[in-house]
């Protein structure tokens, strides 16, 4: 596996958690969201990962990074709240809320963050290796 293939695996791990990052961000804006266009409160939403392969040119089965499969909605129950004044409350007073936890949304929030800054640092340890490898060849 060359240094680039290394930064190239290092820039998917990027982008994946930065897609995370929105995803999560979304989850939180719409965390008191109770009617989407379905009529239903908002589903949080979680994005899946996979392992990204690539063929070599021997013929081994190598990694590659890692890509986005699909952002799959949590079916977990939603949370039901007692507020008799709000629209959509029923005929108990109970409103249906999204399954979205703030806790957890943060905390994914922070895991992303933390994976995002691990697939920078060693990004740039490959590129600083890289170059030290070039400064070599001028001495």
């Amino acid at each position: 596996m060359s240094e680039f293939d290394i930064m190239n695996i290092s820039a998917t791990g990027m982008s994946a958690q930065r897609l995370r990052v929105e995803i999560v961000s979304t989850n939180i804006a719409n965390a008191e969201t109770t009617r989407t266009e379905m009529g239903e409160p908002y589903r949080r939403k979680v994005p899946v990962f996979a392992e990204y392969l690539r063929r070599a040119k021997d013929g081994r089965i190598e990694s590659a990074g890692v890509k986005v499969v699909k952002i799959v909605e949590d079916p977990s129950p939603f949370r039901l709240v007692y507020d008799p004044t709000h629209p959509d409350a029923d005929e108990n007073g109970y409103v249906r809320m999204p399954n979205v936890n703030i806790v957890r949304e943060m905390v994914d929030l922070i895991n992303a963050q933390r994976a995002y800054d691990a697939n920078v640092a060693a990004f740039n340890v490959t590129k600083n290796m890289v170059n030290s490898a070039l400064q070599i060849g001028r001495g």
